[in-house]
């Protein structure tokens, strides 16, 4: 298994696999085409934030996308850990444990001092995994607002 930054070759896997993480950990349905032209943004645009994508026989197995919040507080970024998604077949073998080791070691390497991830409410495997990996629950609840579009 290869872990490394995603490049512009793999947006197709990673967006099909967004499509397939929404519809899991969710419910909900989201469009192909939108998730292909988000990831798209994301690689051509490093300030937005990164993918770390686990291969291996040269097939996408797992994929974490990394973006920033700056922390005026600590007067450093916080990279949130967002769209986390192994294929099936590959759960339970180490393969997100590795994608994070991979994040950590990134994070160290830039002093990034804080990794955050929020979770659907309903995702009690997702909840277990992120404990067993040695993650805390916060003290925070989020709150969001859409913003009409015109």
């Amino acid at each position: 298994m290869i872990i490394r930054n995603a490049s512009f070759e793999d947006v197709p896997f990673v967006a099909e696999n967004n499509v397939k993480l929404a519809f899991e950990s969710e419910g909900i349905s989201i469009d192909y085409e939108i998730a292909l032209k988000g990831a798209e943004m994301l690689i051509e645009n490093e300030s937005m934030g990164f993918y770390i994508v686990a291969e291996k026989d040269e097939r996408i197995i797992g994929q974490i996308m990394v973006t920033y919040e700056w922390s005026d507080w600590r007067a450093k970024q916080i990279w949130w850990l967002q769209s986390i998604y192994v294929v099936p077949e590959y759960r339970r073998k180490g393969v997100m444990r590795a994608m994070v080791d991979k994040i950590k070691e990134m994070a160290l390497r830039n002093d990034v001092p804080l990794l955050r991830l929020y979770v659907y409410e309903g995702n009690g495997n997702a909840m277990k995994t992120y404990e067993a990996m040695g993650m805390m629950k916060a003290p925070y609840l989020m709150y969001e607002m859409e913003v009409e579009q015109k």
